[in-house]
């Protein structure tokens, strides 16, 4: 008993200073336990089909200070076994995200929110902010109304009339600091103050169960990197790789910049989704070899820099959608990862290339009834997702989406 006592008291003398006595720097001196251990508070959320951390910009040192936080809290880097254990993230790119909020500035009265999205490499721990993520943007909004960024809550809220009765849905108007971009985020309220409510009946392939949908409204997405929806200006091109060949793609920048060859292209004898899966693509590293090459030689020709894992990212496409529901089929990768799903911006942006003639995606997306302006289904391996864009004189206005998200865990992450 005595020992037991002796091992509670220890446990309580290394438990972390309050959060206001907790600093970021270098790592304290070995006798000082209780200032070792560095925290900060964060949100684990679930965000479409991905997940990672939530932070409010005020609880991180200063930006340049960054790797020396997130990594660690993520689990990164870990080259030997890639699964970030001794961390929050869970070994996938998909599951190693951290997003950054904070109030907006004067210079954006058109935003709610300020939203940094951050990458963090699962082997090498570098910090990735050249991109957006869709997924994790959903769950922006309701983070950011619940955790009090939000000011002017009042005039957020109104009235919807749904099929399964009235409910409230609140607006918080997201700047994407890594694209400059404005990012609508609705989604369903309750209570009075009224707070996130995440319980609905929509269904989103790739999360099990039902929740209530967050509809995402990227407005005015066209060129987030590059300044254009077309960088070369040419809806295919031909990219000389390495080893002297080539290939067609098309080079897309809408919402996030992405590289769509057709899988025939590849010299893939069986280009069915049965089997020409993630693991497949997994499984063959002198095709992800050759992937990484057309990346980079796209990357390349859009002006971005070849290093820079995620973005652009690649997308393959199916010569067929395989499915009358379905409009065109995909498998993504990022990160140098095949996703199980695919990236929310990446959708955005092949929605966005099949409504643009000329393209590999407009090429082999399947014709529907009408002028081929409406929502386009994307087949991905987890299941499909809709995007709707708002075309108005052959301009982008608005590209939307729907999702759900949740809060999982609130507290402190030690790192």
């Amino acid at each position: 008993m005595r020992q037991l006592i002796s091992t509670c008291q220890a446990l309580r003398q290394s438990l972390p200073a309050s959060p206001a006595a907790r600093t970021y720097g270098t790592r304290a001196k070995p006798e000082s336990t209780m200032s070792a251990r560095r925290s900060f508070p964060a949100l684990f959320v679930r965000g479409g089909t991905s997940n990672g951390l939530v932070v409010q910009r005020r609880h991180l040192p200063p930006q340049a200070q960054w790797h020396a936080v997130l990594p660690a809290a993520m689990g990164s880097p870990d080259p030997r076994h890639g699964r970030q254990l001794d961390g929050v993230g869970g070994g996938l790119s998909s599951t190693s995200k951290v997003c950054v909020l904070a109030p907006p500035t004067a210079a954006r009265p058109d935003a709610d929110v300020e939203f940094t999205f951050v990458q963090v490499g699962v082997r090498d721990g570098a910090l990735d902010l050249a991109g957006n993520c869709g997924n994790m943007a959903s769950a922006v909004g309701p983070a950011a109304w619940d955790e009090g960024i939000v000011t002017d809550r009042a005039s957020r809220v109104r009235d919807v009339g749904g099929e399964t009765g009235a409910y409230r849905e609140a607006l918080v108007r997201v700047f994407n600091t890594n694209t400059s971009k404005i990012i609508h985020s609705r989604f369903r309220v309750s209570g009075d103050p009224p707070v996130y409510c995440h319980e609905g009946d929509y269904e989103m392939d790739g999360v099990p169960g039902t929740q209530s949908r967050i509809t995402l409204s990227f407005l005015d997405p066209a060129g987030a990197k590059t300044g254009k929806a077309l960088p070369t200006g040419n809806a295919v091109d031909l990219l000389t790789l390495p080893d002297g060949t080539s290939i067609e793609a098309s080079l897309v920048d809408v919402s996030n910049p992405g590289v769509f060859v057709r899988i025939a292209e590849l010299g893939i004898q069986d280009a069915n989704p049965a089997t020409f899966t993630p693991q497949a693509v997994e499984a063959d590293p002198v095709l992800k070899v050759r992937l990484e090459s057309i990346r980079r030689a796209g990357a390349a020709m859009m002006g971005l820099d070849p290093k820079t894992e995620s973005v652009p990212k690649i997308v393959l496409l199916f010569p067929e959608s395989g499915s009358p529901d379905i409009d065109i089929r995909c498998l993504a990768l990022s990160m140098g990862q095949a996703h199980k799903a695919v990236p929310l911006t990446l959708a955005l942006c092949l929605g966005a290339a099949a409504n643009m003639p000329g393209t590999i995606a407009a090429q082999v997306r399947r014709i529907r009834e009408g002028d081929g302006s409406g929502p386009v289904v994307i087949g991905h391996p987890s299941g499909t997702v809709e995007i709707g864009a708002t075309i108005k004189d052959g301009r982008i206005v608005s590209a939307d989406l729907l999702r759900t998200a949740r809060v999982l865990m609130k507290g402190d992450v030690y790192y």
